[in-house]
């Protein structure tokens, strides 16, 4: 699938792809998969750095959202019976506290023009095709490259005979693919599980509650649509979704959700030490030197004076 307005941004991905593989080639071989995986890996990695602002804007609007949650469900219930009411009193709520219900939205919606256009760029790589600025032997080396046996630009459904021109075995290749794919609905269901295990751990009463859980099943079966895709398109998603599962967990884990008291009252519990903290707080503390001891104060005895000097006293 080319969109021809996204032509810039294609050219943009195949270019840096072009200076990644460029460096990992200074230090190992060009035409590797190693060369190639880490290539692929390193993209991902900025891409997810260059949305990650996005990210921090999506979780703060999604704690914004959790703490209104109680309000919500008054104005819900207070107008149960006018629906157009309800739902501007809530929009009313959510712009007077600065919340925005779209905020979720902005990752996917910015990831998906890179995931278009990483399909893009590896598919044309994959079909030995010059575009995006790519030269001839950018192409041959992505063609070359193997990644556990299996060739870079593989789908799991590429013809036997193809693969065998690329110098791979047709069933090593299927079944890397296989793996792959299966890497990718695992992380796919691990990523949305833990999304809506804390949305519903904050609100119980949650009406979507039940369309979360269905959509927390369903989601791993969309990887399957990845069995078309090539081998570096699926190593890129795998990467993106262990990227996703390590950024929600380290935002989770110091922003933890709101849990009730004796009282019933909600309270912000401490968020959990880091990895960091930890390794700080199990590190042996230096001793301090000992304290240098103190002098003993030297009491002054009153000498005797003469008894001429005494006060009041008379020579005799």
């Amino acid at each position: 699938m080319e969109l021809s307005w996204l032509n810039w941004l294609y050219t943009a991905v195949a270019q840096v792809i072009t200076w990644i593989h460029q460096g990992y080639s200074s230090f190992l071989a060009p035409d590797s998969g190693l060369t190639w995986a880490l290539t692929i890996i390193t993209l991902t990695v900025l891409m997810r750095l260059l949305i990650f602002p996005l990210f921090l804007k999506q979780m703060r609007s999604s704690k914004k959202m959790q703490e209104l949650a109680p309000k919500v469900q008054e104005i819900r219930k207070r107008y149960k019976n006018d629906k157009q009411r309800m739902n501007q009193e809530v929009m009313a709520l959510y712009q007077g506290q600065g919340a925005n219900p779209l905020g979720g939205c902005l990752p996917i919606v910015a990831q998906f023009p890179i995931f278009i256009s990483m399909f893009t760029v590896l598919n044309a790589m994959a079909h030995g095709q010059l575009k995006f600025g790519m030269t001839q032997h950018l192409v041959d080396s992505a063609r070359a490259a193997h990644i556990f046996g299996a060739p870079l630009p593989a789908t799991f459904w590429t013809d036997s005979a193809d693969i065998i021109k690329l110098g791979a075995d047709p069933v090593v290749t299927k079944v890397v693919l296989a793996v792959f794919v299966a890497i990718s609905s695992l992380t796919t269901f691990l990523t949305v599980r833990q999304s809506v295990t804390r949305s519903m751990a904050q609100m119980p009463d949650n009406p979507m509650a039940q369309q979360q859980k269905i959509l927390m099943y369903i989601s791993p079966l969309f990887a399957i649509f990845s069995l078309n895709f090539p081998l570096g398109l699926i190593l890129y998603w795998v990467t993106t979704n262990l990227w996703t599962l390590g950024q929600q967990h380290w935002f989770y884990s110091r922003n933890p959700s709101p849990v009730a008291d004796a009282k019933g009252n909600m309270v912000m519990p401490e968020p959990k030490p880091s990895l960091l903290s930890k390794v700080r707080k199990t590190a042996p503390e230096p001793e301090a030197p000992p304290a240098a001891p103190e002098p003993k104060p030297i009491r002054q005895q009153p000498t005797r004076q003469p008894r001429s000097k005494r006060t009041g006293s008379k020579k005799s």
